[in-house]
Parts: structure tokens; sequence; C-alpha cells
């Protein structure tokens, strides 16, 4: 039987009818001067509600859009089951309102027998969680014939971080151009602006500087910089094995640009890995 991953928060923390969310992904991306970049490697980008990620994820996608990637690797946080390694939706399709996106399967099969220990199939660990739903809306926009693998890690730690950065190299080490691997993370929580970005400037720092091993050691001492840290790493490290040497940080804001309230917001980045 077929695997559908339904869409969970289709219509809350973004427009659940197909008019409307083209419209507003197309409007983010309006907003955007594409930066001339190399075939990109990697993207980091946020998964707030889309009206206020959706401005700063937008420099991303719009810095990949042009490229014909066959593959989206996703990997992203688990904000409501813990558990422990990194839970792959290994087959089937995902609903979005812009229609169904396929599972890489192959891919997705390769990515698992690379760290089998690590990679487990926990469909619960997906049911309700935005940080990989959040990014569909571009990736259907943009590429609606494109299969993508969806990971979802659990506890943040350092081995289960690398480990699954080595196995995702290892999986696409055979067609590297083909595939972009797309970090999903929001950076620090509910500070005061100057204090978030403070925080977020150390994050910020590691990515430009292509350091994933910097960053771990960031999170393991404050793990409130960012929510998928964990997730981050593995693909900086991932994007580092298959030959990225560079990255540039595309865009920062907070969610008080959006709101107005600047006492208590969330972090945003957009970065480009190639």
């Amino acid at each position: 039987m077929e695997r559908l991953r339904r869409a969970a928060v289709a219509g809350s923390w973004y427009p659940g009818e197909r008019a409307a969310l083209a419209a507003a992904v197309d409007r983010y991306l309006g907003d955007v001067a594409g930066a001339v970049l190399p075939r990109l490697r990697a993207i980091v980008v946020p998964h707030a509600g889309l009206m206020y990620s959706g401005p700063v994820a937008a420099f991303a996608y719009r810095a990949a859009m042009d490229i014909p990637y066959r593959t989206i690797v996703m990997v992203g946080p688990s904000h409501f089951v813990p558990f422990r390694g990194v839970s792959l939706w290994p087959s089937g399709e995902w609903e979005t309102p812009l229609g169904r996106i396929h599972i890489d399967d192959s891919l997705a099969a390769a990515i698992s027998a690379a760290a089998p220990a690590t990679i487990v199939d926990r469909a619960d660990a997906h049911g309700r969680e935005h940080s990989l739903e959040l990014q569909l809306p571009f990736v259907a926009h943009l590429w609606p014939e494109v299969r993508i693998v969806p990971l979802v890690m659990g506890h943040q730690m350092r081995d289960t971080a690398f480990v699954l950065g080595d196995a995702i190299s290892t999986a696409v080490a055979d067609r590297p151009d083909e595939v972009l691997l797309v970090a999903s993370s929001d950076l620090s929580h509910f500070e005061d602006a100057p204090t978030a970005a403070a925080m977020d400037a150390v994050v910020i720092r590691h990515v430009q500087s292509l350091d994933p091993e910097g960053l771990m050691d960031t999170l393991e001492r404050e793990p409130r910089h960012a929510c998928g840290g964990g997730p981050m790493v593995a693909v900086l490290h991932a994007a580092r094995r298959l030959g990225a040497t560079h990255t540039r940080l595309l865009q920062y804001a907070d969610s008080g640009d959006v709101s107005g309230d600047k006492s208590s917001v969330v972090g945003y980045m957009a970065a480009a890995v190639w």
C-alpha cells in the first residue's frame, strides 16, 4: 500500500487553497532580487508560519529556483515526538495544496542503508511536524516534478548529526548536481530583538564559515541558538563532503519585522552553500 503523508498545517500556517498559496509564494519570490550564484549544494531556510518565514526563505529558494534539481533532501527537527535518531519517510507521496510530491524511494533507501542504526521509520514523527511541510509551498511551486527525501531528526546529538551527514553525502555522491539539500531551522526563540540578533550572529558565523563542527560545539553549549541546529550541522557536513567550499548569508530577519513586536522574536536565516 502506498504511503501518503497528509498536510498537517495547510490552511493555518500557510494558505490551504492552491491559487492563494501559489500567489503567496510568487509574491515572496517577487520581492527578492535573485543572487547570481553557482549551482547550489544546499540551502538553510526557516520554517515558521509562511507569513513570517516566507519572506526570508524566498531568498534561498530564489537563488536555487533556476536549477533543474531532480530530488530535494530535506532535514528538519522533530518538535513534537522525542526519539533517538532520524526518521525517514521512505516511500509514497506527501500531500500539498499544490499537488502531491513523490518520494525518491531509491535515494531514500540508499541514505537509510548508509546509516541503518541511526535512520528509523517512524511515521508519527512526521504526522504533526511542520519543519519540512513549510518547505513544500516553495518546493512544489518551483519544481512540480521534483521528488523529495524527508528526514526528521529526533534528539539532536553530535553523532546523529554527523552520521546523517555522512549517509546523505555517501548516497548522493554519484549524482550531487541533481540533488539540493535543505536544512530547515529557525534560530533563537522568544528573546528581545537585540538579544536574538546577538545569539543568531553566532550561528550565522558558523554557517558562513562552513563549520559544522564549530556549530555543533556552540549548540552543545547552548541549544537555544536554533531549534534545527542538528539538521543544519548534518546538511553543512554533507555539503562539504560533496565538495562545497562556499556559503553566503542571503537574508536575516526576525518575526518582529512582520508582527511589529520586537520584545519577543524568533530569528530566521536564509543561506546558500555551493
